[in-house]
């Protein structure tokens, strides 16, 4: 069966350029010299796929962009988030009573990979797959510009009326300083039970949820033990 080969020559072009780049930061004119494409294509290719956030530019050079850092990540990461996650997700829920999620990013929305309800009658239900923007509640904030100091953030009534939650990262720390968010706790419920300041009562536990998430994945910090001198 003959196959279109234009979609996999561009595609290849694409994957020239990324890993020219993975030699460390070039210029146009060095990504034409390590992938031996024309100029105006090279340029076209880096620019489309700064676009995507799979390079950036800085100084006029182009480097590995954060949607690939955080693609590598996710790609790491085994056994799959969504089954390594889930025990740490039914320990907060039950310590909580309110419904759990677990968030990853696609582009510029947040995916829910797991969701756990609360046993309560009254309760928030996110079904797994749902497709939420990043603009609009906790989990999307820990995804796309991280958390304060307390490690936590919280939102009341940003995407639905009477409805709060409480979010934490989970960040693949492997790099040391450079880690990178890979996915986001939640805990949700109604502000009858919640209030107003959701962080205040369920913020540690999701935190501490977070962490155990990671560890559970084998994204945690690397310790080195001192052998006995």
């Amino acid at each position: 069966m003959e196959r279109s080969t234009g979609g996999i020559q561009l595609l290849e072009r694409a994957v020239a350029v990324l890993e020219a780049c993975e030699e460390g930061p070039a210029s146009l004119g060095e990504l034409v010299e390590r992938t031996g494409l024309p100029r105006a294509t090279a340029h076209r290719l880096a620019t489309s796929l700064e676009g995507l956030g799979l390079l950036r530019r800085h100084d006029g050079r182009f480097a590995l962009g954060p949607t690939l850092a955080r693609l590598g990540s996710a790609a790491a990461v085994g056994p799959p988030l969504a089954v390594s996650a889930r025990p740490a997700l039914e320990t907060l829920r039950d310590e909580t009573g309110e419904s759990v999620q677990l968030f990853v990013r696609r582009g510029d929305q947040r995916v829910c990979v797991v969701s756990l309800e609360s046993p309560h009658s009254l309760r928030t239900i996110v079904p797994v797959g749902a497709a939420l923007p990043l603009e609009r509640g906790s989990a999307g904030t820990a995804l796309s510009t991280g958390t304060p100091r307390a490690g936590w953030v919280d939102s009341v009534e940003e995407r639905e009326p009477g409805v709060a939650s409480v979010s934490a990262p989970v960040r693949d720390h492997r790099n040391g300083a450079a880690a990178v968010v890979v996915a986001a706790v939640s805990v949700s419920g109604p502000l009858e039970r919640t209030t107003r300041r959701p962080g205040r009562r369920y913020g540690p536990a999701v935190v501490r949820a977070a962490a155990a998430v990671e560890a559970a994945a084998g994204l945690g910090p690397a310790f080195h033990r001192r052998a006995p001198g």
